[in-house]
């Protein structure tokens, strides 16, 4: 990657390495001189936005922050995507920084801010480096008595910043002009730094104001690069060689945190000097390259892919890169795996088999060392290579039977390809899409540790929105639909080319299958006439129902044929009890875990 991130193409990931430079490098963001009358705030905002790599925010207007979309849409290379809520244009900043690396959105005082808390906090959980802007109260107003409007009647404005301070890395009220610059430098190199989302509040009345220090030709601006301990790191390389070479069969498991630490290069560069099968856990699907020759598959415990846990978990020594082992990634706390065997290794740190732990040593740096040293041992991928048999297919539906979701997913294959990428909503979706095998360059997102859904619209929005190039193809479940449906709109006014998969099955398939009740019941909706409607002749625009797998061959050849540079909606209707045979196994554990007794007291 470019060391200046000056350049948008420098903030376009191939490997998700964004925000940040290269271990060793320092990056400048250069700032040319500007007339005087586009010295404000709100033109300096803009900028710095473009020089990090957004070119798109996702916004909600309300009175609080007309003004400073009036001076960040004047940036000519910064373009105004208007969503029909904060929380979808919360999502979008997530799915576009999924892609760009850096996503922003701007919504209105307490009343934007608090709707869009859900976003931010999903963000959080899944380190994306999300600009999370709100147009603030007069900056006169700061220290009186006054109540405003927006707000909870309270003379304190404090009640937003508070909310934000536990899901966001830093937070910058701004509500003056002399230190304005460097609140809003400091806040987005911390989000670039961190991998974090970052809150920036600005009073309305301050984005059209001018102010000398928005004139200085450049404002330093640099993101001081981590380095590891060079003793810790050699350190860490000798333990990690000594527990491996007395090893038998050694495999690797590439964990989420491979995207904020920027390592999913030298984890591959590990496996192709080690020869170690390579697996991935279910949040780190696309980051890995499924067609490298130790690939394995996902490791999730009871629900992995055929015969990938039967190997990592006979191993004797596993290396898992940037793991969370939550409840669902653990599959209710049932994996196999002895802490003694393990060595993990996180963006900064270092422990082998549950001893010493090294601090200060960074993931990428600690995989190309290990790769240059470790001794070569292919024994755990030769008996994977030993016992693997190929996946069956599933039988072809009958001539009108109802469509089965299994058989839906072999035509859902074929469509991958490096043009196209996959977003998995919470749900069944996320068991179905985990089973496709990725081809070179196809993206791959989900949320699977904050899991809130109704998150792929917007997502599906932002990532669409990085990266026209690719056409999405999003998965969704009516009853996540349910909940943020309206940014379709949204798609529509921008001509993105998505193809949505909506799965019709009547309600709350994944709650179900943990505990089952009325409330997963929803109300059916006519969905190709809902976004039908949304459509309203503006625009281009492709609904169809499918409810037979011949039908869903024609309308997958539709879309991707006479309908290609259209926005596709294909409504799959199936039987409420249609789910994958790991949706069963893992909603029974992950059932048995929330079930636990009260430990004695």
């Amino acid at each position: 990657m470019d060391t200046k991130i000056g350049s948008i193409d420098a903030c376009k990931p191939t490997n998700g390495d964004v925000g940040s430079p290269p271990n060793g490098a320092v990056a400048t963001i250069h700032h040319d001189s500007v007339p005087s009358s586009e010295a404000t705030l709100g033109r300096h905002l803009a900028r710095r936005l473009v020089q990090a790599g957004v070119t798109d925010i996702f916004s909600v207007p309300g009175d609080f922050n007309l003004t400073l979309l009036d001076h960040l849409i004047a940036e000519p290379e910064l373009k105004n995507i208007g969503c029909c809520n904060e929380l979808n244009a919360g999502y979008a900043a997530d799915g576009y920084a999924r892609s760009r690396g850096v996503g922003a959105c701007v919504v209105t005082f307490t009343v934007g801010g608090l709707s869009v808390l859900n976003a931010i906090a999903g963000a959080y959980s899944e380190n994306l480096p999300v600009i999370c802007i709100v147009g603030g109260p007069n900056s006169n107003d700061f220290g009186t008595n006054r109540i405003l409007h927006h707000t909870i009647g309270l003379p304190d404005f404090s009640q937003e910043l508070r909310c934000f301070q536990t899901v966001t890395c830093h937070q910058a009220v701004v509500n003056n002009l002399e230190d304005a610059h460097e609140q809003i430098d400091k806040a987005i190199s911390t989000a670039l730094k961190e991998s974090k989302p970052v809150y920036i509040s600005i009073s309305c009345n301050l984005a059209a104001t001018p102010h000398p220090t928005f004139i200085r030709d450049p404002v330093p601006f640099s993101l001081t690069p981590r380095l590891s301990n060079k003793m810790g790191l050699e350190a860490a390389v000798e333990a990690t060689l000594e527990f491996l070479n007395k090893a038998v069969k050694p495999v690797m498991v590439g964990g989420v945190k491979l995207r904020v630490a920027k390592a999913s290069d030298a984890f591959v560069d590990l496996a192709d000097a080690s020869g170690y099968a390579m697996a991935v856990m279910p949040s780190a699907k696309g980051l890995v390259p499924e067609h490298h020759p130790h690939f394995i598959g996902t490791y999730w415990g009871a629900v992995s892919t055929p015969f990938c846990s039967e190997i990592v978990e006979s191993a004797d020594a596993y290396i898992f890169a940037g793991p969370i082992f939550n409840d669902y990634s653990s599959v209710g706390y049932s994996l196999l795996l002895k802490k003694e065997k393990a060595i993990v290794v996180h963006p900064d740190r270092v422990t082998v088999a549950n001893g010493q732990t090294f601090g200060c040593v960074l993931m990428r740096d600690f995989f190309t060392e290990l790769a240059k040293r470790v001794k070569r041992n292919e024994t755990a991928y030769e008996n994977y290579h030993r016992i693997f048999v190929p996946e069956g297919k599933p039988l072809k539906c009958k001539p009108k039977e109802p469509l089965r979701v299994n058989a839906m997913f072999q035509h859902i294959q074929k469509m991958l390809s490096s043009e196209t990428a996959v977003i998995a909503e919470t749900g069944d979706s996320w068991f179905n899409c985990q089973k496709l095998k990725l081809p070179k360059g196809c993206g791959y997102e989900f949320q699977m540790q904050y899991g809130s859904i109704g998150w792929s619209v917007g997502a599906t929005l932002g990532y669409a929105q990085a990266v026209p190039e690719k056409r999405v193809l999003a998965f969704i479940g009516d009853g996540s639909f349910q909940v943020t449906a309206q940014d379709v709109s949204t798609m529509l006014r921008n001509g993105q080319k998505t193809i949505i998969f909506l799965i019709n099955n009547g309600g709350y398939t994944i709650e179900v299958e943990i505990h089952d009740g009325p409330y997963n019941v929803i109300k059916n909706w006519n969905y190709t006439g809902l976004v039908d409607a949304m459509h309203n002749g503006e625009g281009q625009c492709w609904t169809t129902k499918v409810r037979y797998e011949e039908e869903l061959v024609e309308a997958i050849k539709t879309a991707t044929t006479e309908k290609k540079d259209c926005f596709c909606f294909i409504e799959v209707i199936v039987h409420k009890d249609d789910t994958s045979k790991e949706l069963l196994e893992w909603g029974s554990r992950v059932a048995a875990a929330n079930g636990r007794p009260p430990n004695p007291q």
